[in-house]
């Protein structure tokens, strides 16, 4: 018999997909099996949220899961692996873990980010094949007046402040409505830009202050892509170590309407006003309100925030 370690963990988020992961989980039922790969499945209506299904099964014994969903599925999925790690009672590794996803949810830019198939027949044969590589983890700090730790959060791929939270925030309304896909996050995002009012931050870069303010928004990733394919961190690679930021001082609504489209094109980052940065560690303090801090695609809090590159890396699916 198998040890727990060796099973792959599948979690279904049946919510994702405008409620039809699940449905579409039983379709990919019948390749895992066609290709015998162990498996053991838990819904997150049955058993709880995707967070606490990983923690339980990790404490259980399982190292490899499945996140069936979206991005905010695998963030889930992965901050329920870190909640076991980081539990003071226990010694494991997070080199131990392995982590995949069946994207059936409406962004799936971690995926994009891997560069490795959306299609389910594609990342089921890398799976069996054994196709991982290592992945960089984020530690994201919300902090409190004083500096201290208010809660934690662990990011896979993108997070930000300011119009990149607010989009996620318009966005998760819009798709617990029934709505879905990539125009979700165009629509938000022009509703942002339309709406912008700057705020000040100082944000400090490996101790080092970078930016003293007014900016609209600031995006960090160890993966290139979020907001259903915007690529803010164009340049991050994800298992080398650091964490990509890009900032957006205050511009002139023409200067905006006319870079926006390179959101998509992988130029973004090369708009000679903006900040861009690569760095162990950042800081962003707010100076006057407290703006919304995204991971993921999931709203975790509000600033001030520190991002740390942990030193363990988790295995994830690669070509």
């Amino acid at each position: 018999m198998k040890q727990k370690k060796d099973i792959w963990l599948i979690v279904v988020n049946v919510f994702a997909a405008s409620k039809k992961a699940g449905e579409l989980w039983r379709r990919a039922e019948s390749m895992l099996k066609y290709k015998g790969i162990s498996y053991e499945c838990r819904y997150t209506g049955d058993s709880g949220n995707a967070c606490r299904i990983a923690q339980d099964a990790s404490r259980e014994g399982y190292r490899k899961f499945v996140a069936v969903g979206g991005d905010g599925t695998v963030h889930d999925v992965l901050n329920g692996i870190m909640a076991f790690v980081d539990s003071p009672e226990h010694t494991v590794r997070l080199e131990d873990f392995y982590l995949s996803v069946l994207p059936m949810g409406s962004g799936n830019d971690w995926v994009k980010s891997l560069g490795i198939p959306k299609d389910v027949k594609g990342i089921v044969e890398l799976m069996a094949d054994g196709s991982f590589g290592k992945q960089d983890v984020v530690k994201v700090s919300i902090l409190d007046e004083a500096g201290d730790t208010k809660s934690v959060s662990y990011m896979a791929n993108v997070g930000g402040v300011g119009i990149d939270a607010d989009v996620c925030r318009i966005v998760n309304v819009n798709k617990k409505m029934g709505m879905k896909g990539k125009i979700l996050y165009v629509k938000a995002l022009i509703q942002c830009l339309m709406n912008r009012v700057p705020v000040v931050a100082r944000v400090v870069c490996d101790g080092v202050e970078v930016f003293n303010g007014k900016y609209f928004s600031i995006a960090f990733g160890v993966g290139q892509y979020s907001g259903g394919g915007m690529r803010q961190t164009a340049g991050a690679v994800m298992d080398d170590g650091y964490l990509d930021m890009t900032l957006i001082p205050e511009l002139g609504a023409l200067k905006i309407a006319k870079e926006a489209p390179k959101l998509f094109t992988g130029s973004f980052t090369k708009i000679k006003e903006l900040i861009v940065c690569r760095s162990k560690s950042i800081v962003v303090i707010p100076e006057g309100g407290h703006p919304h801090v995204e991971v993921d695609g999931e709203v975790i809090g509000t600033a001030p925030v520190c991002l740390e590159i942990m030193g363990p890396q988790i295995n994830v699916l690669k070509l």
